[in-house]
């Protein structure tokens, strides 16, 4: 499967876990999860003061003042709101998020979560992430299995700075669904083409593996 396709799997899979409520999407994979939601459903909030964010505007219809977190450009819809970034900073630490979507640089089998700072490289700070991870009542991760150099990211424990300390709800790679429960990993799916084993090889973190566990084809899926 092709990175754009495995992005676009990973988000397509998110978003069935969002049915309704207030949802802020983080950067990265989490921004394209808003193509697969069911209209209406979910109101999605972003950090810079917006409650209501509706789709990219189609080529030729971009306003410049019109933007998310991540500086992409959206569109508002009849009910859309705008407030100060206090307002929306106080809405994410308040608990009144129903979830947050984000990516992540690694995610403990105990749902500790890094997701802002590599040691030795220049990376520009935690943000608003810290604020959603402790405030959003549920917490997907979304991300690759492996990262750039094919190091698992599922690990025992994280070894770089943490953003937060058991947040995490539940994990979507383009192998399989993860969720943690009384700080303990579970597998609920895993996507066919690929056995419990080679799953095993590139995921050092120790999980159960569900009762109910799922097998499911990505490529029909995401069609």
């Amino acid at each position: 499967m092709k990175l754009e396709s495995i992005r676009h799997y990973i988000a397509w899979r998110a978003a069935q876990e969002l049915k309704t409520g207030i949802v802020n999407l983080g950067i990265g994979i989490p921004t394209l999860v808003a193509d697969y939601l069911t209209p209406g459903k979910v109101t999605l909030h972003s950090e810079n003061g917006i409650l209501g964010v509706g789709a990219a505007p189609a080529e030729g219809f971009v306003d410049r003042d019109l933007i998310n977190a991540g500086k992409q450009p959206i569109t508002q819809l009849p009910h859309t709101s705008f407030f100060d970034s206090s307002l929306s900073f106080a809405m994410m630490r308040g608990g009144h998020l129903d979830a947050t979507v984000i990516g992540a640089l690694q995610v403990a089998e105990n749902g500790d979560i890094a997701s802002w700072a590599i040691p030795g490289k220049d990376v520009l700070g935690v943000g608003g992430v810290m604020d959603l991870v402790a405030g959003a009542k549920k917490v997907i991760v979304t991300t690759t299995h492996l990262n750039a150099k094919g190091e698992p990211k599922i690990l025992p424990g994280c070894t770089y700075p943490l953003t937060a300390k058991g947040r995490v709800d539940t994990v979507i790679t383009e192998y399989a669904v993860f969720k943690i429960r009384s700080g303990q990993l579970y597998l609920e799916e895993i996507v066919a083409g690929i056995s419990l084993d080679e799953l095993k090889q590139i995921t050092p973190a120790s999980y159960e593996v569900s009762a109910n566990l799922q097998r499911v084809n990505a490529f029909d899926l995401v069609k």
